[in-house]
């Protein structure tokens, strides 16, 4: 559940970073009133929390999903 959580907050900042490359548009910024107002901090540090959650994705074993045989 914490990985979905965190893929989550990478596409959203992923496209929040193709909107600031292309367009010059902050789409956070402009949700929550400005690059540096409280709720567009806490969302810019939660993309970074989960980034750093990302990274551990990359050195884990696949998990198996096993099926249940019918």
């Amino acid at each position: 559940m914490l990985d979905k959580i965190a893929l989550t907050l990478m596409i959203i900042g992923g496209l929040n970073w193709g909107l600031v490359g292309i367009f010059s548009f902050d789409l956070v910024a402009w949700l929550f009133g400005g690059a540096g107002a409280m709720l567009s901090r806490i969302v810019y540090i939660l993309v970074a929390l989960a980034a750093v959650w990302c990274i551990t994705m990359l050195f884990r074993e696949p998990e198996r999903v096993s099926r249940a045989s019918g």
